[in-house]
């Protein structure tokens, strides 16, 4: 079994490149991480930061107050169980002093009676191990909620014929509906906000497979075959192998009218290598 390795490499949208990097206007964003697992508070800084996020970390509902006493937060990201105080009474606090702060909770796998009663009392959620195309989609749904109203919603993803909706983690092609895995679904979407961009398989693990994964990274050609034999039924293909280096997208069309000399190493078979 391989070790679970973070790929440091920038995507684009890294600090170093942030062409959609998540924000508050032109601003980045500004998160309280709030997890007596440093660990798991250090991965969660890691993956928001590689998003362009600003981000500072508590262990404690103390350490936490700390911070929201000297900085302005746009986001709480918390794990309730805090081992010095209630974490509701811990978000009042916060609150309190920062009403327009939005909150999503860390909940471990399977703790399925807990996460609906947080959620019904108003917080997003996530279970515990997520990957960051989903802390990513979380965050970016609240953003965009606060700003637009709870019927504001996040713009389709299109590249040529295929489009994307994430809230609804709907797909299709050309107008015909996809059944995708939730894996599936992930893995596309991740193409589809990289369009044109070179995706080793390093970077697919590391962003789309939970933080805790630490099986194969042949995972990843299993799952790219799936998923560009659903997308390339009745279409051009779309999805690419660059043999020993990874996977490109690009709309079919570029395909068909701006084949390339480096072009001609990319197999458009089912099977990768």
């Amino acid at each position: 079994m391989m070790p679970r390795v973070f790929d440091s490499t920038p995507t684009s949208f890294g600090r170093q490149a942030r062409e959609r990097p998540l924000g508050v206007g032109s601003s980045p964003m500004t998160v309280l991480v709030v997890d007596d697992d440093r660990v798991a508070a250090e991965i969660v800084s890691i993956m928001l930061s590689w998003e362009g996020a600003d981000v500072l970390t508590a262990h404690d509902a103390a350490e936490a107050l700390s911070l929201a006493r000297r900085h302005r937060f746009d986001v709480a990201i918390l794990d309730p169980r805090l081992p010095d105080a209630d974490a509701l009474s811990l978000l009042r606090t916060l609150r309190h002093d920062q009403p327009a702060l939005l909150v999503l909770m860390l909940l471990p796998a399977g703790s399925t009676n807990e996460r609906l009663a947080r959620f019904a009392a108003g917080y997003e959620y996530l279970a515990k191990p997520f990957s960051v195309e989903e802390l990513s989609l979380r965050l970016r749904i609240l953003l965009s909620r606060a700003a637009s109203g709870v019927n504001g919603g996040l713009p389709d993803i299109v590249v040529g014929d295929l489009v994307l909706n994430e809230e609804g983690r709907e797909v299709t092609r050309a107008g015909r509906d996809l059944a995708l895995t939730y894996t599936e679904f992930e893995l596309l979407r991740y193409f589809m906000r990289n369009p044109h961009r070179l995706l080793t398989k390093q970077q697919i693990l590391a962003r789309v497979w939970p933080y805790g994964y630490s099986g194969r990274p042949n995972i990843v050609e299993l799952y790219v075959s799936s998923l560009r034999k659903k997308i390339n039924q009745d279409g051009a293909p779309m999805i690419h192998t660059l043999r020993l280096n990874g996977y490109i997208l690009k709309p079919a069309l570029d395909e068909a009218t701006s084949r390339t000399s480096s072009d001609k190493q990319i197999e458009t078979g089912n099977a990768p290598r």
